[in-house]
């Protein structure tokens, strides 16, 4: 009896040891972002002094309009609504060498007074999985002087069904 546990152990061992050291296949983190299409769930703001976070704003969607995000195989990009204006823009993705980073080359119509914004040109993947998607973009490096105000913008995504 304490033969069998010590190599049932002794295999779970060496098995789980297997099992951590495989690489994941990296065309399934493409496969989930060109899966289906992303409407946008929650837009969170972090504001920061330093490293220190203040106050958190969720900004309502004051509008009837889905914003949708959609990649595309061909590694180009669509986000439909963006800050709720009226738009389909158009552009190009593609994956950090590491995977953790969005790169997207989209311009986006907004309301500040500028009127166009690229949203996405180096965004960290915070959470990605088969039904949700979470991407941060902004001043999120944390080594920052004591005094530097940084501002995060926080992207929440729900993957919804391909029509």
């Amino acid at each position: 009896m304490k033969r069998s546990a010590i190599l049932f152990i002794a295999a779970f061992f060496v098995i789980s040891l297997y099992n951590s050291c495989k690489k994941d296949d990296p065309t399934n983190i493409r496969n989930l972002f060109t899966a289906g299409p992303w409407e946008l769930a929650s837009l969170q703001v972090f504001n920061y002094i330093g490293t220190t976070q203040g106050e958190t704003d969720t900004l309502n969607r004051d509008c009837d309009v889905k914003q949708v995000f959609r990649f595309n195989d061909d590694n180009t990009c669509t986000y439909t609504n963006y800050s709720c204006v009226d738009q389909t823009a158009t552009g190009t993705w593609s994956l950090s060498r590491d995977k953790l980073y969005l790169i997207s080359e989209i311009t986006c119509q907004d309301t500040t007074a500028a009127g166009s914004i690229k949203p996405f040109t180096n965004t960290k993947i915070l959470n990605l999985g088969q039904y949700s998607m979470v991407l941060q973009t902004g001043d999120f490096q944390e080594t920052n002087q004591p005094n530097k105000v940084r501002r995060v913008v926080q992207y929440s995504f729900i993957r919804q069904r391909n029509n």
